[in-house]
């Protein structure tokens, strides 16, 4: 017996990629509806590689009553309307959004990191999915913590243009083209504040008024509701001109001392994490090897002489998936591991 599942937001780069991970890790499912604003209603949508396809259903319209699990990657403004309606309805929210992270009442979970906070789903029926940057550090992070307690983390992130949508990808993608055809004519930044191709630009979300962006202070908060409020985070966060995967520079420091080798042995053994670490030529792994993984690489661990029991590290993963979608689905399988047991 399986689970009757909505995924909202399924015309969309993580919605579909939503859809792919339900179908590859065969999530017990009896029922599954694609849901998406009215411009998509009516069009067609694949369901991995099933071969099935799934007609999109109105948001506007859709029913959540008697649907078990919804995964919502909608954005903030669409989830603030639908989420409430379908946890009314007895329908369970996961959401991919920023709106309900920091909500004290709603759980913010990553599978194996803080698996025991699902438990507080019950209060408003809604699980937050954490910022993708977030994600696949807190996962590096963990087992490091665990082992020697972390008291303080420097993080520059290099961000790809997937984690802006679609709109973000296809300007890196026109730009890109551009400069390459003859007399070809810069296409004008849209979604970006300046040229992201054969660029980086330090600036991802609004600033605020201490001078850092939102998605900067979305990983100091996010790390330490997930993690332990007791860690100080400072995080630099930039946009890079790949097309998906999120790396991190990670400089840690901790209570007590851990060498590179202890660290190395701890992240072999760590859930969710694939330790890449080989101190040659290609050694370690980049954006474009993570593509389509489901881990978190960690490379370059070594031990960082200019502080007291520090470390630095490189930190890859597939932002479409640990960062947003199989987060999702790790949240759910876990949710009927621990409180719907259907499947």
């Amino acid at each position: 017996m399986g689970y009757r599942v909505v995924v909202v937001g399924a015309t969309g780069n993580v919605g579909r990629e939503m859809l792919n991970i339900l179908a590859e890790r065969e999530f017990p499912i009896d029922e599954l509806a694609a849901v998406a604003s009215p411009r998509s209603t009516g069009s067609e949508i694949e369901f991995g590689e099933t071969g099935k396809m799934l007609k999109v259903r109105n948001i506007e319209h859709f029913d959540f009553t008697g649907w078990d699990i919804a995964l919502f990657s909608a954005g903030s403004g669409p989830t603030k309307i639908y989420a409430p309606k379908a946890a009314a309805a007895g329908c369970i929210v996961i959401d991919n959004s920023s709106l309900y992270r920091m909500d004290p009442d709603v759980p913010l979970v990553v599978p194996e990191v803080n698996p025991d906070a699902i438990d507080g789903y019950t209060v408003k029926n809604i699980i937050a999915n954490p910022n993708c940057s977030t994600a696949q550090m807190v996962v590096a992070l963990k087992p490091l913590h665990d082992a020697a307690t972390i008291t303080r983390v420097v993080v520059a992130t290099y961000q790809s243009v997937s984690g802006a949508g679609k709109d973000g990808m296809d300007e890196l993608f026109e730009q890109t083209r551009s400069i390459f055809m003859p007399a070809g004519e810069m296409r004008e930044p849209k979604k970006f504040t300046k040229q992201i191709a054969f660029n980086v630009i330090p600036h991802i979300d609004v600033f605020l008024d201490d001078g850092f962006t939102k998605e900067e202070w979305k990983m100091v908060a996010e790390t330490k509701k997930i993690l332990d409020p007791k860690i100080k985070v400072v995080a630099t966060c930039v946009r890079v001109p790949v097309f998906v995967g999120h790396s991190e520079a990670l400089h840690v420091e901790f209570e007590n001392e851990i060498t590179a080798t202890q660290a190395q042995d701890v992240l072999r053994e760590a859930p969710g994490v694939m330790l890449v670490d080989k101190r040659e030529d290609g050694g370690y792994v980049t954006p474009v090897e993570c593509v389509g993984d489901y881990a978190t690489f960690v490379s370059r661990v070594r031990e960082d002489p200019t502080v007291e029991n520090g470390l630095a590290l490189w930190c890859v993963s597939d932002n479409l998936r640990k960062g947003a979608a199989l987060n999702a689905v790790q949240i759910a399988e876990l949710l009927g591991r621990r409180h719907l047991k259907k499947g």
